[in-house]
C-alpha cells in the first residue's frame, strides 16, 4: 500500500487544528490520570507488586479504548468518535504504564541520579526565570538545547511547583502528546485504523527504550512518521511541481523543533532527510537523464535547511553569538563517551524476543515492499541511515571523539518497530486471502496480535525496573524517600538552603555555589561555580581550567591568599562552598574526562585545609555531613 495522497480535506491547517485537539485531549488525561494516582497511599513500586497490577489493568483498559477506536475507524464510523477515543487511548496508554509505576514517588524514572540530576537542574533553572540561561554557570548562555526545559519550567511556574517537582508530570504529559501528535501524523499518512495500530507500537517502544530520556523520547517517537511525510516530499515521482511542498514545510518546522530540543536527533533526522533527497535525486536522474531533475529535491531540502535553522536561532542564537563575539568555546566533551554497544552495529532483529521477531518483521516487510510502497522507502531510508550514522559514530574515534551512535538504538527500534506493525498487517491480510479468507484465520490473528501487544506492554515496568526503583531511592527535595527508608544527604539541603538564605538574603541567582554535591543544584536554583562533570559542561564555561583553579586554590595557606584568588578569578567567583568534611579538611570530589577509556569519568579528591576559612573573612558552620562556608557579608563582590 503506498501513502495516499492528501485529499483537499487533509490540509496543511486541517492536520494543525486536529493535533492540537489532540493535544488538549492528551493533557486531560494525563492531569487525570495523575491527580487520581496521587490520591491513593500506594506501596513503593520496588517494595511491592500492587502498583504493577494495577499498571496492568489500566494498560489492558488503554488498549481495549484503542481497539474500539480501530473497530470504529475501519467501520468509517464519524471522526468524531473514533479520533477522540484513540487520543484518549493512546494518552492513557502512556499515563498508566509511566504514572502508575511511579505513583508513591514524587520523582520521575532515575531519580536525581547521574544524568537526570543535570536535567532536573536545567528544569530548576528555568522554572525560575524565563531568560535563556546555562543550568550551572552564571552570566553563560545555555548550551544544551532549552526547549523542553523551557516550556516545562514556564508551566511548572503557573503552576507554582518546583522544577524537580513538576520534572515527573511534565515528562510524562510531554510524551503522552508527544504520541497523540505522532497518532495525527499516521492519521495523515496511512489508512485510519492502521495509523492507530503503528502510533501504538511505536509509542510502546519509546517508553520502554526511550522514556528515561523524555526530552529525546517526545522527538524520537515521531521520527518515523516524519520520515514518512518528509519522503513525500522530496520525491513524487509523477506529481505536479508544486505537489508535496506542504510536507516540505512540516519537515523543516519538525527539524527546526527538534534544534530547540535534542541536538543528537536534530543531526540524525537531517542526516536521513539529506539521504532522501539525494536518493531522490539519483532516482530522477536515471528517469529522465536530465541534471535539472535534480534541483527539485535539492531546492526542497535547502528550503527544509532555511526554515529549521531560523527555528533554531530562537533557542541557539544567544549561545552562538557569545561564541562567536566573546570567549572562545572549547571543543566540548560532550561526544566523548564510547560504551560497549556504541562499538558494535544494534541488530534487534537477531534476538530471540518478542521484540526481536516485530523487528524481524519489519525488516523483512521494508524489504519486501521496497518497490511498491514510499511507508516501506521511507522507513528503510530511515534505517539505512542509523546504521550509517552508527558506522561513521564508530569512525569518529579514530578523531578522539564518537556520533554518539548508540543512543540511536530506540529510534532504529521505532522505526523497525512502524515496520513490523505494517508487516504484520500485511502478513495477516495475505494469510487470510490464502486461506480463502477463513474467518477462523482472521480470528486467530487477531488474538496472536492482541496477546502479543499485552504482553510487551506488561513488560515495560519490568524493562525500566532499575530506573524506576532509583526513583523511590533517591532524595527528593522535600528531603524524603518515596520507599519511606532513611533518606539520604539531600535531606539537609533545607538546612543548607535556610543557612544561605540567612547569609545571603535576596534571590538565590544572586549566589555562585562551589560544591561536588551538584544535586543541590537540582533542587534550588542556586548557581554552581562547577558543573557536575565536563561531558554537560557548557563548552564557553572553561570546565578544566575551572577545575585547575579550585585545586589551586586548595593549595594556599591563608585566608587573605584564597581571598585574592577568588578576587583574581576569570570567572564570577563562589559567594559559598558547600564542602563535606573530610579527615584532613574540607572536601570536594572532582571529576575529569578520561575518555576513551570506559567509564570515561575519572574522580579525584581535593581537600582544603580548615584553616583557609579561619578569621572574619568567612562564616563556616557545620550542617549534617556538610560544611557551608560563605563569604562574610562585608568581604563578598
Amino acid at each position: 500500500m503506498t501513502v495516499r495522497a492528501a485529499a483537499p480535506a487533509r490540509t496543511a491547517l486541517t492536520v494543525a487544528a486536529e493535533a492540537l485537539a489532540a493535544v488538549v485531549v492528551a493533557a486531560l488525561v494525563v492531569a487525570v490520570g495523575l491527580t487520581a494516582f496521587s490520591v491513593v497511599q500506594w506501596p513503593a513500586f520496588n517494595s511491592s507488586n500492587v502498583t504493577r497490577a494495577v499498571t496492568t489493568v489500566g494498560q489492558v483498559i488503554a488498549m481495549g479504548i484503542l481497539a474500539v477506536a480501530v473497530v470504529l475507524a475501519r467501520r468509517d464510523a464519524r471522526p468524531l468518535l473514533w479520533k477522540p477515543l484513540s487520543w484518549i487511548g493512546l494518552s492513557g496508554f502512556v499515563t498508566v504504564t509511566l504514572g502508575m509505576p511511579l505513583a508513591a514517588t514524587k520523582l520521575y524514572l532515575f531519580g536525581v541520579s547521574v544524568d537526570q540530576e543535570f536535567r532536573t537542574e536545567y528544569l530548576t533553572r528555568l522554572t525560575d526565570s524565563p531568560a535563556l540561561q546555562d543550568m550551572t554557570y552564571a552570566d553563560l548562555p545555555p548550551y544544551y538545547p532549552a526547549g523542553w526545559f523551557w516550556v516545562g519550567g514556564r508551566l511548572a511556574d503557573t503552576l507554582g511547583l518546583a522544577g524537580w517537582e513538576a520534572y515527573k508530570p511534565w515528562a510524562i504529559g510531554s510524551l503522552a502528546i508527544a504520541a497523540v501528535i505522532g497518532l495525527v501524523l499516521w492519521s495523515a499518512l496511512v489508512r485510519r485504523d492502521l495509523a492507530i495500530l503503528a502510533a501504538l507500537g511505536v509509542t510502546a517502544l519509546i517508553l520502554a527504550y526511550a522514556s528515561p530520556e523524555a526530552y529525546g523520547a517526545v522527538i524520537a517517537v515521531l521520527i518515523p512518521p516524519m520520515l514518512v511525510l518528509a519522503w513525500g516530499g522530496l520525491h513524487r515521482p509523477g506529481a505536479s511541481r508544486g505537489a508535496g511542498w506542504g510536507a516540505v514545510v512540516a519537515t523543516g518546522l519538525f527539524l527546526g523543533i527538534s534544534a530547540t530540543v535534542y541536538t543528537l536527533y536534530l543531526g540524525f533526522t537531517a542526516f536521513a532527510v539529506t539521504i532522501m533527497a539525494l536518493t531522490s535525486a539519483v532516482l530522477r536522474y536515471r528517469a529522465t537523464r536530465s541534471a535539472r531533475a535534480v534541483l527539485d529535491p535539492a531546492l526542497r531540502l535547502v528550503a527544509i535547511a532555511a526554515l529549521s535553522g531560523l527555528l533554531a536561532l530562537t533557542v541557539w542564537a544567544p549561545y552562538l553569538s557569545a561564541a562567536l563575539t566573546g570567549r572562545t568555546a572549547e571543543s566540548g566533551t560532550a561526544l566523548h563517551y564510547l560504551p560497549a554497544t556504541g562499538a558494535e552495529l544494534p541488530l534487534p532483529m537477531t534476538q530471540f524476543t518478542l521484540l526481536g521477531a516485530l523487528c524481524l518483521v519489519g525488516s523483512v516487510w521494508i524489504l519486501v515492499r521496497l518497490k511498491d510502497s514510499r511507508r516501506a522507502q521511507a522507513l528503510g531510508i530511515g534505517v539505512v541511515s542509523v546504521y550509517l550514522w552508527s558506522l561513521l559514530s564508530m569512525l569518529a574515534t579514530v578523531a578522539g571523539t564518537t556520533l554518539l551512535g548508540f543512543r540511536l538504538e530506540p529510534v532504529l527500534l521505532a522505526l523497525l518497530g512502524a515496520a513490523g506493525v505494517f508487516g504484520v498487517v500485511d502478513g495477516a491480510r495475505v494469510l487470510y486471502l490464502v486461506t480463502s479468507e477463513s474467518t477462523r484465520v482472521r480470528t486467530a490473528s487477531v488474538a496472536v496480535a492482541v496477546v502479543g501487544a499485552v504482553a510487551f506492554a506488561q513488560d515495560i515496568p519490568h524493562v525500566l525496573q532499575n530506573e524506576i526503583t532509583v526513583a523511590y531511592t533517591d532524595t527528593d527535595g522535600n528531603g524524603d524517600r518515596a520507599d519511606r527508608r532513611p533518606p539520604g544527604v539531600a535531606s539537609y539541603y533545607g538546612e543548607v538552603d535556610a543557612a544561605l538564605q540567612a547569609a545571603r538574603p535576596g534571590p538565590r541567582t544572586d549566589t555562585v555555589v562551589l560544591t561536588s554535591d551538584t544535586s543541590f543544584l537540582a533542587f534550588l536554583p542556586y548557581f554552581g561555580f562547577q558543573g557536575l562533570t565536563s561531558h554537560y559542561a557548557n563548552p564557553l564555561a572553561e570546565f578544566a581550567a575551572r577545575a585547575d583553579a579550585i585545586e589551586s586554590w586548595s593549595e594556599l595557606t591563608t585566608p587573605d591568599e584564597l581571598v585574592a584568588a577568588l578576587d583574581a578569578a576569570p570567572w564570577r567567583a563562589p559567594d559559598a562552598f558547600l564542602f563535606r568534611r573530610g579527615a584532613d579538611g574540607y572536601t570536594l570530589r572532582l571529576a575529569e574526562d578520561v575518555y576513551p577509556n570506559d567509564p570515561n569519568v575519572r574522580r579525584y579528591t581535593v581537600t582544603f585545609p580548615e584553616s583557609l576559612f579561619d578569621g572574619p573573612r568567612f562564616d563556616v558552620q557545620e550542617i549534617g555531613p556538610f560544611v557551608l562556608v560563605v563569604r562574610a557579608s562585608g568581604d563578598a563582590p
